[in-house]
């Protein structure tokens, strides 16, 4: 079974736009795959299904065996507990330290303290931030913000980590660093990213696959991909 499958996915809203026009792709556990198009092409629209932010008009898409369209929206929490998620603005709790942003996540499952600690210092420490926990989101930079933002989405140890635009805030030298932690992810735990982007310059270094969306369709699907073929894009 594929870890997450769109099969013939539609999605037209309300104002007649069509996002999304008969997807159908399948990815695999452990790998990274890199989505990318033009503002408005149905890339955020495809990253937001995974995580029933939308749902399909037709068509099905499946998380890990779950059919999200058919989710109530009561139960969406249990999908949301199973993925990671990065956004490209951060979406910390400025009055939270360091250390109280990543743990919210696990206080929300009800964990204990005694079981909560340990996993928010092994999510730091994989990010580069153990030496941070103390601090408030207004006192790191961009770069470190969105560490601990990668911190809090890999705490629970989820199958996918999904990235919206991660770098999109940051300076190239911040992103390459931030790409870094990613594939780290990738490779030592064994985590299936999906990230959406419009640095070329990193789909171009990294040689992952790459999923193209242009007018909602799926117009290209390319193993060890770049963005070079669609430089018009």
């Amino acid at each position: 079974m594929k870890l997450i499958e769109f099969k013939k996915v539609n999605k037209v809203y309300k104002n007649g736009v069509t996002a999304l026009a008969d997807v159908s792709v399948s990815i695999d556990k452990g790998e990274f795959v890199f989505v990318i198009g033009l503002t408005a092409s149905g890339k955020s629209t495809f990253i937001k299904m995974l995580y029933r932010e939308e749902k399909p008009t037709s068509g099905n898409v499946l998380v890990g065996g779950l059919n999200v369209g058919k989710i109530r929206n009561g139960k969406v929490f249990k999908l949301r507990r199973r993925l990671g998620i990065v956004f490209q603005d951060f979406k910390l709790l400025p009055r939270l330290t360091v250390y109280e942003n990543v743990a919210f996540a696990l206080e929300c499952v009800g964990l204990t303290d005694k079981e909560i600690r340990p996993k928010v210092m092994e999510a730091l420490d994989r990010v580069g931030l153990k030496a941070k926990v103390r601090a408030f989101p207004g006192e790191l930079s961009g770069g470190e913000q969105q560490r601990v933002c990668i911190a809090r989405a890999i705490v629970n140890d989820p199958r996918i980590l999904i990235c919206d635009e991660p770098t999109g805030n940051l300076d190239p030298e911040t992103s390459e660093e931030i790409m870094k932690v990613i594939e780290s992810i990738n490779k030592d735990l064994g985590t299936t990213i999906i990230m959406a982007t419009h640095d070329k310059d990193i789909v171009n270094r990294m040689k992952k696959r790459v999923l193209l969306i242009e007018q909602g369709v799926l117009a290209g699907d390319y193993q060890e991909g770049s963005y070079k073929a669609h430089e018009s894009n």
